[in-house]
């Protein structure tokens, strides 16, 4: 097979893996929830379902958590001016981590009136793994603190995960895989190195040959127009007596 073939045959292998390795890596699954929330506010129990949304950005070493209330929930009996509503949440860990991720948001951007759902804006948070796998971000504890009062509201219907996310810590096992091919690189350049000063010339192919080829000419005219300028300088000299 000729040079030119022989280079566009490995350069379509090369597009095909890479194309795999894309279609098969994973990926986050999302999905919105329903999450059934009983809360205790400060005049007895109410309860509301709303759908839960979390999605993730990276961010360096670490991933942003977005969770997205899709309904209101809870309400209050009188009316909440602009700015009186702070919303927070923690949302629970699993799979490759465990524990769980605060996240919080802005105040009310406007009145909300008496007896009506309270729409909570957008909580996000920074999550920074220790370690890589499979984590699961699942609805956990939403807190309202308005008007000097707090109202807990509790997922009641154990809801799934609404984030499967595949993360990567830093410094894990992937760079230290890398390490070592580096490593084994290193070792069969000096490898190389000594087979080479021991006499034992490695083959060559393609576009290289012309290169050492070349190489090998210009160090031959060079040592040759030094040795002509050498014998030309002693033909000028005059003899010694």
């Amino acid at each position: 097979m000729s040079y030119p073939k022989r280079t566009a045959a490995l350069a379509s292998a090369a597009a095909l893996a890479g194309s795999a390795v894309l279609l098969t890596a994973p990926a986050a699954q999302a999905d919105v929830v329903d999450v059934n929330y009983r809360c205790q506010t400060p005049i007895g129990v109410k309860s509301a379902v709303s759908p839960i949304d979390i999605k993730s950005a990276r961010r360096g070493s670490g991933y942003t958590i977005t969770m997205s209330w899709q309904k209101g929930v809870s309400s209050s009996p009188v009316e909440l001016g602009k700015g009186a509503m702070s919303p927070s949440a923690t949302i629970e860990l699993g799979g490759a981590a465990s524990g769980t991720l605060a996240v919080s948001g802005p105040a009310n951007s406007a009145a909300i009136p008496a007896d009506t759902p309270i729409k909570i804006s957008d909580l996000s948070g920074t999550y920074t793994p220790k370690k890589s796998g499979k984590v699961t971000f699942t609805a956990g504890t939403l807190t309202i603190k308005a008007l000097g009062t707090t109202t807990t509201c509790t997922p009641a219907n154990s809801p799934k995960p609404s984030l499967t996310l595949d993360v990567s810590a830093a410094g894990g096992s992937s760079s230290s895989s890398s390490g070592g091919s580096s490593s084994s690189s290193s070792s069969s350049s000096s490898s190389s190195g000594g087979a080479a000063s021991a006499g034992q010339q490695l083959p060559q192919t393609g576009p290289e040959d012309s290169a050492v080829a070349l190489g090998t000419l210009g160090g031959t005219v060079l040592l040759a127009g030094a040795a002509g300028v050498l014998w030309l300088t002693r033909r000028g000299q005059p003899a010694r007596r």
